[in-house]
């Protein structure tokens, strides 16, 4: 049932749902008790007398239900007021008696009940009519009985019980994230798609390594998702070294005509390679689409497998049965819908996948997977062996030592710099101050950082010669560096949890040992000190949402910040588990 009321609009509510969420901010206890509470309560009064001062106007009163004579003072007298308050009249009121005096005490007209006051947009009386005339208990009827009945009782007490403070706050909570999915649900749209019926076991059985479970898992879910007459949507989230690129370049087998679109030429470069390395064949051909590679226009569209950054989408695509976008985030939704949109020829539109590298808090993937399908992996293809550790000033002669004794075996180490050149409110160096320390004593170093044109080429060179490269976060997402064992990240205070964990995941990629030093002038810094214990991104994420909370998943914004006014997607996981489940038996 839809609200169409102008008043109902400037609450910013269209459902009964939305328009029962609305709690009061308090609750008038009008029950005319035997004794005086010494907090406001009601009263019936009998007027004994009017008298008036210059500043004043008071009201001797007899106040029948506690037996008691008292004064009403008023500092602001009105018009009405004469008629209401007039010797001899009878009338019901509300007050705290302090002192033997009630101030300004005010007329009431229900007595015996428990009345809502609400704090909102519109009057009173405007939003009490709304509530009378929606919030039912047939239009909650949606809702598991209990809520509903707590949600419907909260504008319509019955006695205190109705108004307990932790039975309103968890039916609240329930209420708000339920009507936040069944929503999301709501926007769910489905289009026609090409139904692939190829198994992935003979390229697994060809790699010359085993998968993961979930990479197997996942592989599973997508070969389901594909099978089907109806354009599936899936996101994949991986940790940092989960193996995507397998169940992608899986995908790709099975699919036989597909595209992968990366935010960088390094990863289109290094996912091509891999594809040549376990697809390629005379039968299957791929393409790398990037603004410096070479390839006709028939190549393109008999190839089997594109892979190319945002330069796909100034090229005359093929049709394809599946889309799949790396690091998903990094990319605009104008470019994805427009890359889709190149390669749907006619009213099918292709299987959709995107994959990303940033873990996400379980609260978030359960929200998620109401709007899309989720498939998260979990599992490391070999166990990470990496030391952290949080260092200030005095431990930089160590770290020197370290970093020696690193290169003297031949692996890499690379230096993140909160900033490319100085600035005077900033306590950390930049690379520009920083750089001519490492260039006198050390050779190999490399440079470079996100306004860098060359960065890419400057990576390159660096993966096949460098020591040590000089960099900001430009390196969290992207190149492979197999000789990479040392991370050291300046000012690490200043990033988030998501970014440190990106960076830290560059070192120790093919099981040696790796090292990441976090230089800080704050060592007792919580999220530090906590970063520090785990290497599971999953864990880092709720860590993540709980130092910074969540953004809002609906409208696409990502921002930190409240999305919920009741629903607390740190602490109210088993909240959302049970509503899941509720929305699961619903259809």
């Amino acid at each position: 049932m839809k609200i169409t009321e102008q008043s109902a609009k400037k609450l910013g509510v269209s459902t009964p749902l939305e328009l029962a969420l609305i709690k009061p901010k308090e609750w008038e206890d009008n029950n005319l008790y035997p004794f005086i509470t010494g907090k406001p309560q009601a009263f019936e009064a009998e007027i004994l007398s009017v008298s008036k001062t210059p500043k004043t106007t008071r009201i001797k009163m007899f106040l029948k239900n506690v037996n008691t004579i008292v004064w009403g003072v008023f500092f602001v007298f009105k018009k009405w007021h004469h008629a209401t308050f007039k010797k001899g009249n009878t009338l019901f009121i509300r007050g705290a008696v302090t002192n033997n005096q009630i101030i300004q005490p005010k007329p009431i007209t229900q007595i015996g009940a428990i009345i809502p006051i609400y704090s909102t947009k519109i009057n009173q009386k405007s939003l009490k009519t709304l509530i009378k005339k929606y919030v039912t208990l047939e239009n909650l009827s949606i809702l598991p009985k209990n809520i509903a009945e707590i949600l419907y009782y909260m504008h319509f007490p019955r006695n205190y019980e109705d108004i307990e403070e932790r039975k309103i706050t968890y039916a609240l909570k329930w209420a708000e994230i339920f009507n936040y999915l069944y929503k999301l649900e709501h926007k769910k749209t489905s289009y026609p798609s090409y139904e692939i019926k190829k198994s992935p076991d003979e390229f697994i059985k060809s790699l010359p390594f085993k998968l993961t479970n979930n990479q197997i898992k996942v592989i599973k879910e997508i070969q389901n998702d594909i099978s089907k007459p109806i354009q599936s949507r899936r996101v994949i989230i991986g940790d940092v070294g989960s193996g995507k690129t397998i169940v992608m370049l899986t995908t790709a087998f099975m699919a036989e005509k597909s595209i992968i679109m990366c935010p960088t030429s390094i990863l289109a470069e290094q996912i091509f390679e891999e594809a040549n390395k376990y697809l390629k064949n005379e039968k299957f051909k791929i393409v790398l689409v990037t603004q410096k590679s070479k390839f006709t226009q028939n190549e393109l569209h008999e190839a089997n497998l594109l892979i190319g950054t945002h330069a796909l989408l100034y090229q005359d695509l093929p049709e394809v049965n599946v889309v799949m976008v790396d690091e998903q985030h990094r990319f605009g939704t104008n470019q994805r819908a427009m890359l889709e949109k190149l390669v749907t020829k006619n009213k099918k539109r292709p299987h959709y996948f995107q994959f990303s590298a940033t873990p996400i808090p379980r609260t978030q993937a359960l929200i998620l997977s109401s709007f899309v399908n989720v498939s998260l992996i979990k599992e490391l293809p070999f166990k990470k062996d990496i030391d952290t550790k949080i260092i200030s000033k005095e431990d930089f002669k160590n770290l020197i030592n370290h970093i020696n004794s690193e290169i003297n075996q031949g692996n890499q180490v690379i230096i993140v710099y909160p900033l490319v050149e100085e600035s005077q409110n900033f306590e950390y160096q930049s690379i520009e101050e920083g750089k001519h320390f490492w260039l006198k004593h050390f050779d190999g170093v490399y440079i470079t950082h996100g306004k860098d044109k060359n960065k890419e080429e400057v990576l390159k060179e660096f993966r096949e010669k460098g020591k040590i490269l000089i960099t900001t976060t430009v390196i969290e997402v992207g190149i492979s560096l197999p000789k990479l064992t040392t991370i050291v990240i300046v000012g690490a205070e200043r990033l988030g949890l998501a970014t440190l964990h990106q960076l830290r995941g560059r070192v120790g990629r093919y099981g040696q040992k790796g090292y990441c030093f976090l230089y800080t002038n704050d060592k007792n810094n919580k999220r530090l000190i906590e970063f520090a214990k785990t290497l599971d991104g999953f864990k880092i994420a709720e860590l993540d949402l709980q130092f910074r909370k969540a953004g809002d998943l609906l409208d696409g914004k990502n921002q930190s910040g409240e999305s919920f006014n009741y629903f607390d997607e740190t602490k109210d996981l088993k909240i959302l588990e049970d509503v899941k489940q509720y929305l699961n038996n619903l259809h």
